[in-house]
This record gives structure tokens, sequence and C-alpha cells, in this order.
């Protein structure tokens, strides 16, 4: 399942060069997370490291792209030519 940041974001830019996959960019009002992109770190970290060092704790899973673990491991082989 991709995540998702919320209107608690308060900008404060942490979170966008944590991402290996380069899912995180800054939107109209607050940071977004492009879903196609993002593979909760699988692959990379065993937590999303946006998760880890978000302070206001606004980055859920997305209930629009719910996927399995092997999904995700699937993409971020795709994303990374593995």
């Amino acid at each position: 399942m991709a995540l998702i940041i919320t209107d608690e974001c308060i900008n404060c830019d942490v979170c966008e060069p944590e991402c290996p996959n380069e899912a995180i960019a800054p939107g109209e009002e607050i940071y977004e997370i492009d879903p196609g992109k993002c593979t909760e770190c699988v692959g990379h970290y065993d937590t999303p490291q946006c998760v880890e060092v978000c302070p206001v704790d606004c980055i859920p899973k997305d209930p629009d792209h719910e996927e399995t673990q092997d999904q995700l491991m699937a993409k971020y082989q795709r994303l990374t030519g593995q």
C-alpha cells in the first residue's frame, strides 16, 4: 500500500530527501506522494523513512492504493531495474 501525506503536513521539508524512490514532491499546498513510486521503502529499508522522520505523524497508508508486500517488492524491482 502506498503512503499518503495528510492535511496535517507542516511543509517541514524533512520527508522529501529521505525517500529513496523520489516519490515525494511539493504539491500546491503540502507535500504529495506519487503512489506509482511509493514502495513504503520495501527493498530499501525495513520501515518507511518518511514516516520515521515526520514530526507531525501525517503519513499514513493510503487506503486507495492497497498493495501486498509482494506487490511492493515487484514495484521496487521495476523502479530500480532489478
